[in-house]
C-alpha cells in the first residue's frame, strides 16, 4: 500500500515545488501555468512580441525611407544576401548591386548582378533622419552597405522604386495598432453594455439583446464598406486611421458583450454580489470590482482572438480602397498594388505583405487558443 501510495506523490524536488505553486497559486498564476506548457502559444507569443518590437523599432531597423523613390530601381527584385564572391568566402554578408536594362521584346526591366565589386553589408551605419518611439532623434539604423549609391533592398521594390521592406515595417505600425485600439475599444463598449444587461435583466436587458441581434445580423464586410465609404477623402492620416478603427469596433462589441450578459446572469446571484449590494455599493463599482475580475482571464482570451479579425478587417478595406490611403502605409495599402495579375507575374514579391498578415493572423490564433484552454477553470494543471 505504501509503495501506491508513493506513487501519487512527488518524488522529485522540482515537482513539489510544482505541487506547491499551483496550490498557492492565484487566479492568473494558474492561467500563466497552463500557457507556458502549450509550446505552439508560447511560440505564437514570441513571433507576435517580435513583430510589435519591428513596427515599434521600424525606423531604426529599416534601411530606407518608405517614401523614398528611386525610378532607377523601380519593380527591382529582393537581392540575395552572400557569402561566396568570385574572390572566395567572406565572413560578412554581402550584395551586388544592380545594372538593369530595358528587355526590347517585353519592354520589362531586367536587373543583373554586377559581379564586379561586393558590397558587405555593415551595422549602424548612417541613412536618413528619424524620429525612434517620436521622441529620440536619430539617423542611425540597423543595418545598410554604408554607400548611398548602392541601396540593399531584401524585399526588392515597388513600381515607383520603394524599399518593400521599410515599408512593410512601417506598414506595421498601423495593421498591428489597429487592432489593439479597436479590441481596447470593444473591450470597454462589450463589458459595460454586456455587464449592465446581464446585471440588471429586465428591459436593459431585452433592449440591449434586440439591438446585438440586429448588429450581429448585418454581414460585417458589407457593414465596413458603407461605413467606411461614408468617410472624406480629405481627411488625414491620423483621422482617418481613428476613424477606422472605431468602425471596426462598431461591430467587434458585440459577441463580447453576448459572453459578459451570460456570465453575470450566473453571477449576480452570488454570495459576494449579494453583500456588496447589501453593503449599500454602487452598480458600477460592483460590476468592475468584483464581477469582472471573476473572470477577466477569460475575457483576455476571447480579445485576444478578436485582434485578428480587426486586422483583416483593415486590410479587407484598405486593399478595396476603403479604407487607409495613400501616402498612409499600411498593410492593405501595399497589398493595393499587387490586385492586377500583370503586376503579380512580373513583381511577385508585391505580395509579400499578405505573408505577414497570415503569420499575424495566425499568431493571434494560436496564442488565443492556448490562453483559452489556460483560462478554463477545469483545465488541468
Amino acid at each position: 500500500m505504501s509503495n501506491v501510495a508513493d506513487l501519487d506523490r512527488p518524488t522529485d524536488a522540482a515537482e513539489r515545488e510544482d505541487a506547491r505553486d499551483i496550490a498557492y497559486a492565484s487566479q492568473w498564476r494558474l492561467v500563466f501555468i497552463r500557457l507556458r506548457r502549450h509550446r505552439l502559444a508560447v511560440a505564437s507569443g514570441i513571433v507576435l512580441a517580435a513583430l510589435y518590437l519591428m513596427a515599434a523599432f521600424a525606423p531604426f531597423l529599416s534601411p530606407h525611407d518608405p517614401t523614398e523613390k528611386s525610378l532607377e530601381y523601380r519593380e527591382a527584385p529582393p537581392q540575395r544576401l552572400r557569402f561566396v564572391s568570385d574572390q572566395g568566402v567572406h565572413l560578412r554578408p554581402f550584395v551586388y548591386p544592380f545594372t538593369a536594362t530595358t528587355n526590347r521584346v517585353s519592354f520589362k526591366r531586367d536587373y543583373h548582378d554586377d559581379r564586379a565589386q561586393p558590397y558587405p553589408l555593415r551595422f549602424f551605419v548612417r541613412g536618413y533622419r528619424y524620429k525612434l518611439l517620436f521622441v529620440f532623434e536619430s539617423d542611425i539604423h540597423l543595418f545598410g552597405t554604408g554607400v548611398a549609391e548602392v541601396p540593399v533592398h531584401l524585399l526588392g521594390t515597388d513600381h515607383l522604386g520603394r524599399d518593400m521592406l521599410a515599408r512593410v515595417m512601417y506598414g506595421a505600425q498601423i495593421s498591428l495598432s489597429v487592432g489593439l485600439v479597436g479590441v481596447a475599444i470593444s473591450f470597454v463598449l462589450g463589458i459595460l453594455i454586456g455587464g449592465l444587461a446581464g446585471y440588471f435583466g429586465g428591459f436593459v436587458d431585452e433592449a440591449v439583446q434586440r439591438v446585438v441581434e440586429v448588429l450581429l445580423s448585418i454581414p460585417q464586410l458589407p457593414l465596413w464598406m458603407g461605413l467606411s465609404a461614408a468617410l472624406p477623402l480629405s481627411w488625414p492620416v491620423v483621422r482617418m486611421y481613428f476613424a477606422i478603427t472605431v468602425i471596426l469596433s462598431l461591430v467587434g462589441w458585440t459577441r463580447l458583450a453576448r459572453e459578459v450578459r451570460g456570465k453575470f446572469l450566473s453571477l449576480r446571484g452570488e454570495d459576494y454580489v449579494v453583500a456588496a449590494q447589501v453593503a449599500g455599493m454602487r452598480d458600477l463599482p460592483i460590476i468592475f470590482r468584483h464581477m469582472v475580475p471573476s473572470f477577466l482571464s477569460h475575457i483576455v482570451a476571447s480579445l485576444t482572438l478578436s485582434i485578428p479579425l480587426m486586422i483583416i478587417g483593415e486590410t479587407s478595406l484598405s486593399f478595396l480602397g476603403l479604407g487607409m490611403q495613400a501616402p498612409a502605409i499600411s498593410w492593405g495599402v501595399l497589398l493595393q498594388s499587387a490586385q492586377k495579375v500583370q503586376t503579380l507575374e512580373l513583381a511577385p514579391w508585391l505580395m509579400i505583405p499578405a505573408l505577414y498578415v497570415i503569420v499575424t493572423v495566425l499568431a493571434f490564433n494560436f496564442l488565443g487558443d492556448g490562453l483559452r484552454d489556460a483560462a478554463d477553470p477545469y483545465g488541468q494543471t
